[in-house]
């Protein structure tokens, strides 16, 4: 009988990881995603929470290419545009 250690994201219980690094790190983006959501339905009150969450998840995941475009490198952004949209 073999033995396996998962890891479970404290953020999304249901996510297992075989790795602790790749589990923190989906806890950081769920983490930066709860707070991109509250942000953004303060900037926008009619915006709906799922869709607030929907696009803070978004943002969230691609946070590297997002800090790039907001740090005077807009065209970063167009590497989301090529990419196929996520389920």
């Amino acid at each position: 009988m073999a033995v396996e250690i998962v890891y479970r994201s404290s953020r999304d219980p249901e996510q297992l990881f075989m790795d602790k690094a790749e589990a923190d790190r989906h806890d950081k983006m769920l983490e930066l995603a709860e707070t991109l959501g509250e942000v953004l339905q303060q900037a926008v009150p009619d915006l709906s929470e799922k869709l607030a969450e929907e696009v803070s998840i978004y943002m969230a995941r691609h946070r590297e290419i997002f800090a790039k475009a907001f740090k005077n490198s807009p065209d970063a952004l167009t590497s989301l545009t090529e990419e196929p949209a996520e389920a």
